[in-house]
């Protein structure tokens, strides 16, 4: 039947000619850009993914790395293996130094990567709220890197405590806090109180699970903001069981080598310690700048991108920003949330809106624009072994339903099969066994700790 004077044959042999010389680069290897590049990928669209790093690396369980639970192994996966039966689609690791515009070209350390399409999913950074001179003495929780050091910090305090002769020396020693009682904050220190209390106190000769300190600080009226109420006094006191001391309404000042300043009310006081753990704040990765410069994007007071309807730069039509570095907000004004579904959904969502620009082009019966929706299936967090909370809804949940609920959905979403296998059998044995096996230190100079 002709369309336009057009057979619809010849239509999709031209089509099919136009797709396959269309360029797609997509920057970014985490939820959003995997999760567009396996929908590219099963368009036969030709797709290159470009990430700093050689893996895709499942973030919600970073704690658990940093804590001892789990091996770095265990929550990534080679990029390249996620996509590799895609003959479509390339990966590349290298690092994005810049982006030209006008001849579209994307720029890395290692060479030139030209493009039609450009998908942005870089993701965010710590946030120290203008003060960068604290990152030194407060580590954040966004790569394996990361948790890497903060598990050696934390294992590195632990030993020198049992070493210290001087009772202040080792009162700071064991003392923790963890700044920011978001869900990262919450899960960071549920972790950590079984991880210094539960499992490693009875290895020591010369402090009990009693000697150890543990503080979450939390600027707001209550930790989980972002979740109601009952769900948030159920994680307060839950930490409160673990033994971690939750302090609402608290703002740190200033945070130095062996100590940090903090405000309640109109009162700074001072504590000494040794481990501060930071889990209070995000800013857009340095691309965003890029953008900006170059593509006239707006950026939030944090450095995320201000897309439109359609998760793109306003005023282009071939760039695309998606994932924890987009700022989207909703019909009900809300900004949505940095997580791996909406990362997830969004990734989805543009490779429709591309395939579907690309088959208008060609194919007169396209339908119309779409406009990007979420669809949100509720929010979790753990505050230990069988503790946590979940809603979806009007629905709540906590206590082991949550916990099992958390664990499935988690195991559901790591990418490789046998990853899955791993940490099914791990959180079984420590459910059952309340141990930890990976607790080594490996490459950490902790001279600053001495």
């Amino acid at each position: 039947m002709p369309c336009h004077g057009v057979s619809i044959a010849a239509v999709r042999v031209w089509r099919r000619g136009s797709l396959m010389n269309h360029r797609i680069v997509i920057i970014g290897g985490g939820f959003a850009g995997l999760s567009a590049a396996n929908e590219l990928g099963r368009q036969r669209l030709p797709v290159t993914v470009v990430d700093r790093m050689n893996h895709h690396l499942f973030q919600p369980l970073l704690y658990q790395v940093a804590t001892g639970f789990l091996a770095p192994g265990d929550i990534a996966s080679p990029i390249r293996s996620a996509l590799a039966k895609y003959q479509n689609v390339s990966v590349k690791m290298d690092h994005i130094e810049s982006i030209d515009s006008k001849r579209r070209i994307v720029i890395g350390k290692h060479g030139e990567i030209p493009y039609d399409t450009l998908i942005i999913a870089t993701g965010v950074t710590h946030s120290y709220f203008g003060h960068s001179d604290w990152a030194p003495y407060a580590p954040g929780l966004k790569t394996i890197e990361d948790a890497t050091i903060i598990r050696a910090k934390l294992i590195d305090a632990l030993e020198k405590a049992e070493c210290a002769e001087d009772a202040n020396q080792r009162r700071a020693l064991l003392t923790f806090a963890v700044i920011g009682g978001g869900p990262t904050g919450v899960e960071l220190a549920g972790a950590l109180a079984e991880l210094v209390r539960a499992t490693s106190a009875g290895e020591y000769r010369n402090f009990g699970a009693k000697d150890i300190q543990i503080i979450l600080i939390e600027g707001a009226d209550r930790i989980l903001p972002s979740f109601k109420p009952a769900s948030s006094q159920y994680a307060s006191q839950s930490l409160a069981r673990l033994g971690v001391s939750v302090m609402i309404k608290t703002f740190v000042t200033q945070v130095g080598e062996n100590f940090i300043e903090y405000k309640q009310a109109d009162k700074t006081q001072r504590l000494n310690l040794r481990t501060v753990l930071w889990a209070a704040g995000v800013q857009g990765s340095p691309i965003g700048a890029i953008l900006e410069q170059q593509f006239g994007a707006s950026l939030d007071k944090v450095g995320r991108v201000i897309v439109d309807d359609q998760l793109a730069i306003p005023g282009t039509s071939n760039v695309f920003v998606i994932g924890d570095l987009a700022h989207y907000t909703d019909d009900n004004g809300m900004q949505l949330p940095g997580v791996a579904p909406v990362a997830i959904q969004q990734g989805r969502f543009v490779a429709k809106v591309i395939k579907q620009r690309l088959a208008g082009a060609a194919d007169p019966l396209a339908t119309g624009p779409l406009k990007f929706r979420y669809i949100d299936r509720g929010s979790m967090a753990v505050i230990g072994r069988g503790r946590a909370v979940a809603e979806s809804g009007k629905l709540r949940f906590v206590g082991f339903p949550a916990w099992a609920v958390w664990g499935i959905v988690h195991i559901y979403f790591l990418i490789e099969f046998e990853n899955k296998i791993v940490v099914f059998f791990r959180w079984l044995w420590n459910y059952l066994t309340n141990q930890r096996g990976s607790r080594l230190i490996v490459k950490y100079d902790s001279s600053n700790n001495a």
